[in-house]
């Protein structure tokens, strides 16, 4: 779910309402495992009323979704959408030879430098006839995520969503819990759910980027937002002693990590949160997906990470942001646009 594109934003701390509301995962925005290929193939003539896409939706809540949006595009248009969907790690680690390939029309992936990346290699078309229209119905910062180095839009934004840490009500109530604002309440937090027989932190980074993400946030809250721009682009060095610090913080904290994570799904740790085995959960919005039980939705809440130096508060917060881009030569330019 969550793919690190180095798109932290300074945001006041979230609120539950605006995140939670009908939460199955995301913000919304401006409204053997077979090898991923190309729906159609290299020899393939293009057909006017069908779009190809690659989706790395595989999920069943997004994919759903997903299919949703398709099926509202068909009917306005009279476009099909021929969707081709993978794994969500398959279509990550197989993306470079896909898209050297024969790719879909269009395809889902992530803002920031992860879509500057292909734009660079000159692997995605540029869509600035695509902004001319929709421009006005996204502020700059996602405007600014969705132009490659060369000032061109390559992306379009689907959703966002928001990392914090999240917990049961229900078990804060039941044990006195309090919400930590500052790094020293949260590891004391810790220490005390451990004693309670409390699984403190919930973890699963099978798929790696969990790890990256927690990185991110402990980061943002020990160097500042600026040094994780710097960082996440090259221009300051991952020999820093800034980096050092976040790993000595990060070490601090990894007796409380659920054990055995690397061999654990994110949606496997989610679970024992559902179960009020695990205390807390670091993780994007998109955890409210393993909630599919109602009373157990609502009774999910969270809170911003927790300050380690005052002078960069609580405010930036990890949100990853996910849409659509054209690839290099797509079949059918005019219903892919």
């Amino acid at each position: 779910m969550h793919d690190l594109s180095s798109s932290g934003v300074s945001l006041p701390a979230p609120s539950r309402r605006t995140l939670l509301r009908g939460m199955g995962g995301a913000a919304l925005l401006g409204a053997g495992i077979p090898l991923l290929s190309a729906c159609g193939g290299s020899g393939s003539s293009a057909d006017p009323k069908t779009v190809s896409l690659g989706s790395n939706s595989s999920d069943a809540v997004p994919k759903k979704a997903f299919a949703e949006i398709y099926a509202a595009f068909t009917k306005k248009s009279g476009i099909k959408v021929d969707v081709n969907t993978k794994d969500h790690n398959t279509f990550q680690e197989q993306i470079n030879s896909y898209l050297q390939g024969t790719p879909d029309d269009v395809f889902t992936w992530f803002a920031g430098y992860r879509m500057q990346f292909f734009a660079s290699k000159k692997l995605a078309t540029p869509i600035d006839d695509v902004w001319q229209k929709i421009g006005g119905n996204f502020p700059e910062a996602m405007q600014k995520l969705s132009k490659g180095e060369d000032g061109k839009y390559y992306f379009v934004p689907l959703y966002t969503y928001p990392w914090a840490v999240f917990y049961r009500k229900s078990v804060f109530a039941q044990h006195g819990y309090e919400v930590p604002t500052t790094w020293d309440d949260f590891v004391a937090l810790c220490k005390r759910m451990q004693k309670d027989g409390l699984v403190p932190i919930a973890f699963g980074d099978k798929d790696a980027w969990p790890a990256m993400g927690t990185f991110d946030q402990i980061n943002f809250r020990t160097n500042g937002y600026d040094f994780h721009v710097e960082l996440m682009a090259g221009k300051a060095s991952w020999t820093d002693p800034k980096v050092r610090k976040v790993f000595d913080h990060w070490t601090e904290l990894l007796p409380y990590h659920q054990e055995g994570a690397v061999g654990r799904t994110w949606q496997d740790a989610a679970q024992t949160l559902v179960a009020k085995k695990a205390g807390m959960y670091l993780l994007g919005t998109f955890v409210g997906q393993q909630f599919t039980n109602k009373a157990d939705l609502d009774d999910l809440d969270f809170f911003a990470f927790p300050e380690i130096d005052p002078q960069f508060g609580q405010d930036t917060v990890e949100a990853p942001t996910d849409g659509f881009m054209l690839s290099k030569a797509p079949k059918n330019h005019d219903g892919a646009v």
